[in-house]
């Protein structure tokens, strides 16, 4: 049996990165994609994506017992992705973690075969998803808006454009990963798979 390959999915907040994950979610169990469930130190009411909540003293203990795969720390927050993800990549599964660009250099030194995935959305689209969520003041999203250049995808992304469709978006990324389409940075093809 091959060895999964591990999709690492980074992105600004805003693009809709959780949504596209929620829809793979939903859509790829039957293509062989599993979507691993971070742990974080945020309640599990606090809205956005479906993930495993832990205090900060049960993340730690959690840590301390390397039972992550990978940790990183973001806005006050600590985040990891489960140690089950090896298992799963040892038996095979395609996995899709929600990652953080910030710990990318990590996650390519834990991952060596990680196939970056870049999910983005136009200024505007962004700017009106994050007042939607309404966490954050103008100024604060005007400055999240101004940084967007300063991420640029890194070398092998596939790029998810999520500016309209969430269905396409999704579709998108299940057809570049079951294409292989990880031979250089490249947009992914506007997918219409029937699921």
């Amino acid at each position: 049996m091959s060895e999964g390959c591990l999709y690492y999915v980074m992105g600004p907040s805003g693009v809709g990165k959780d949504s596209v994950l929620a829809w793979v979610r939903e859509h790829g169990v039957s293509h062989g994609v599993l979507c691993a469930h971070r742990y974080i130190t945020r309640p599990a009411h606090a809205g956005g994506e479906n993930h495993v909540a832990l205090s900060e003293a049960e993340f730690h203990s959690r840590k301390q017992r390397g039972l992550f795969a990978l940790t990183w720390e973001a806005h006050g927050l600590h985040y990891g992705i489960g140690g089950e993800v090896v298992h799963w990549l040892a038996h095979g599964a395609d996995v899709l973690v929600n990652g953080s660009r910030g710990a990318f250099a990590s996650a390519c030194e834990r991952f060596p075969a990680l196939r970056p995935v870049l999910v983005t959305a136009s200024p505007e689209v962004i700017a009106t998803r994050l007042a939607a969520r309404g966490r954050e003041s103008e100024t604060e999203i005007a400055a999240r808006i101004a940084r967007l250049g300063t991420y640029p995808a890194p070398p092998g992304s596939i790029v998810i454009h999520n500016d309209g469709c969430l269905a396409e978006a999704g579709s998108s990324l299940l057809q570049a990963i079951r294409s292989g389409a990880w031979d250089g940075q490249q947009e992914a093809p506007a997918s219409r798979l029937a699921l």
